[in-house]
């Protein structure tokens, strides 16, 4: 009877092995992680004020959900291995904080890394991955950037399964978002495992540049895009390719501000704020909660936008929507406005990769700004386009 058990307990428990949680991450993911403003500052007070102005400015209702705390909430692990967080940064401890957080409506996120150390040194879970899926979960924590920090003599991708089977063995439902800065190419295996994959490095507080860090670059809001946008036909519903954190309200320009979140929109990368909440103006309120262009990223079909043509220093972008509708968008990557006079009826949009085409010569569009908020006209008409320095003109076209 003894053998028999086992062998029960052990084909039982495979069944369990080898899976994500399907279906939570249908759009990309929206929310606020602390690391861009904050990185090691953060306590059980910041993230209960930070929710509590996600609340407040009508974040929550645009549609934000999730807080995840970055690195540095970690403590040390317990006797049996449990890994405790920090006690003088969260003296109530994570099941306290998830519980306020979910008071509020919202979702909890915490981090961690595939290595021994996280990166910025604290206690991360290899060799503690089943332990710190466990703990998690009796946390609830609804959300988990998963780091690839001191993971040396470790294959990427079993790295990461490994994780997934702690979280799913645990029964908890968690979003799992692969942060190893596209070294090994998690576009081609991640789809299965995770439910967002980091595309590239970290992103820097700039409009295009490469900061050296020594051993690794951090990239500005362009360069990003540029990398980003050949991996296009492996974004989907419940697999996004991650552009990174959003640096909107950090110190760029709000015009600069202003592009960097229509383009995270127009890819269809998760939304995820790294500004402090508490301490917002109104112009970037406005831009974090701008409804309409929030809709595009969120479109069901999930389509990540592709470069159509450049005009000079203005690319223009294209992001096939549900319904037959699209949206547009001019970037204007210089630093003078440039003006472009637009004849629907001379373009056709084709996308190869989704099977979509827009051809504006015998069918009429009509043309709403989503930053004017107003409708401009059809695309009968010629449309005369300023577009600021360092800016973006955004259209949704809908017959």
């Amino acid at each position: 009877m003894e053998k028999i058990f086992i062998l029960f307990f052990t084909l039982s428990s495979l069944s369990v092995y080898g899976q994500k949680f399907d279906g939570l991450a249908e759009t990309p993911p929206m929310g606020w992680n602390s690391w861009n403003h904050f990185q090691c500052n953060v306590s059980e007070d910041l993230i209960k004020g930070i929710a509590d102005a996600m609340v407040a400015s009508g974040m929550k209702d645009a549609g934000y959900q999730y807080i995840v705390i970055d690195d540095c909430w970690h403590g040390e692990r317990d006797e049996n291995g449990f890994i405790q967080p920090h006690p003088e940064r969260f003296p109530s401890g994570m099941k306290a904080l998830a519980d306020y957080l979910h008071s509020l409506g919202l979702k909890f996120g915490i981090y961690s890394s595939a290595g021994y150390l996280t990166c910025a040194g604290y206690p991360a879970s290899r060799g503690h991955e089943y332990q710190d899926a466990l703990q998690y979960a009796r946390w609830g924590v609804d959300y988990l950037k998963y780091d690839w920090c001191g993971t040396e003599g470790l294959n990427a991708k079993g790295a990461y399964m490994t994780i997934r089977d702690a979280l799913y063995t645990a029964r908890r439902p968690i979003v799992l978002s692969i942060c190893e800065w596209g070294d090994n190419d998690p576009w081609l295996w991640a789809k299965d495992v995770g439910h967002l994959w980091r595309t590239t490095g970290d992103i820097h507080l700039c409009w295009d540049c490469r900061y050296d860090h020594g051993t690794w670059a951090a990239w500005g809001f362009l360069k990003i895009l540029d990398m980003h946008e050949p991996l296009r036909e492996h974004n989907g519903p419940d697999h996004w390719n991650d552009a990174d954190m959003l640096q909107v309200g950090n110190g760029m320009s709000v015009n600069m501000d202003r592009a960097h979140f229509s383009m995270w929109a127009m890819l269809a990368t998760p939304l995820m704020a790294g500004n402090d909440l508490r301490n917002m103006s109104q112009e970037t309120i406005d831009i974090l909660t701008n409804k309409e262009v929030i809709a595009v990223n969120q479109d069901p079909l999930g389509i990540q936008a592709f470069k159509y043509r450049v005009f000079g220093t203005v690319d223009v972008w294209v992001k096939p929507l549900e319904n037959g509708e699209v949206a547009v968008a001019f970037l204007n990557r210089a630093e003078f406005p440039m003006e472009l006079y637009f004849r629907w009826e001379e373009h056709t949009f084709i996308d190869d990769v989704f099977n979509k085409e827009f051809s504006f010569s015998g069918t009429t569009y009509n043309i709403r700004d989503l930053w004017a908020d107003e409708n401009i006209g059809t695309t009968n008409d010629i449309t005369s386009i300023t577009v600021p320095a360092n800016d973006i003109i955004m259209y949704r076209l809908a017959q």
